[in-house]
């Protein structure tokens, strides 16, 4: 049994994640920002994760750390919260200060699909066609975050899973999915549930280290 803390554990990607290594028979920490909104969150815990204070304390006796967590639930939470673009590399350094402290071997953060790379070599985000100009602050704040975790010399074996811009929250779990690499891969479905999938399996049997990779459906659609 495998020990997992899931930082954002209240959000979609954040639940599915605790959903499936609780379906593998892993011990989860769920952290979130107040436990009180999610009394049905087993083992739930308040925390930071751009507190390395807090990122240490959780992360003593864990064997890996899930970074599922954003700022905002969504474009219109995001205007109405305003947008610290720092938060992600903030979390950066706070996950990667925290967790060598505490001894956490394994990082997986979920990544933002317009911060991958296009066809020409640009990022997604330089597309006004791909996402909002309003929302282009927030990718550059992932962005920076990426930055961060790969200039960092650090004994965390981080990775960053990137999915596509829609992921469907009513969608299956199928146990597939397929990895890429940093450009932006043929539209795919992909289900909350199976994003999961790719997280779990990445702590269960790391086969991508201190890299960023992009995550999709099995199949083009």
């Amino acid at each position: 049994m495998t020990s997992i803390a899931v930082f954002g554990a209240g959000g979609r990607a954040g639940r599915a994640v605790t959903a499936e290594a609780h379906r593998r028979g892993h011990r989860v920490t769920a952290v979130v920002r107040d436990p009180a909104r999610h009394p049905d969150l087993t083992s739930a815990v308040r925390g930071d994760v751009t507190d390395p204070e807090t990122v240490t304390s959780i992360g003593y006796g864990h064997d890996a750390v899930v970074h599922a967590v954003s700022p905002a639930s969504g474009p219109d939470a995001l205007a109405a919260a305003g947008l610290d673009p720092d938060f992600f590399v903030r979390a950066a350094d706070a996950l990667l200060h925290g967790l060598a402290r505490a001894d956490v071997p394994r990082l997986v953060a979920i990544g933002l699909f317009a911060t991958l790379i296009d066809a020409h070599g640009r990022p997604l985000y330089d597309d006004p066609a791909v996402l909002p100009a309003e929302l282009r602050p927030f990718a550059l704040s992932h962005a920076a975050g990426l930055d961060r975790l790969r200039a960092a010399d650090t004994t965390v074996d981080w990775l960053v899973l990137t999915p596509p811009a829609a992921l469907d929250v009513a969608g299956t779990r199928t146990g597939r999915y397929r990895l890429g690499g940093e450009r932006a891969p043929a539209s795919a479905p992909l289900s909350y549930a199976d994003l999961a999938v790719a997280v779990v399996d990445e702590i269960e049997s790391p086969r991508h280290h201190r890299t960023r990779v992009s995550v999709t459906g099995d199949a083009p659609a």
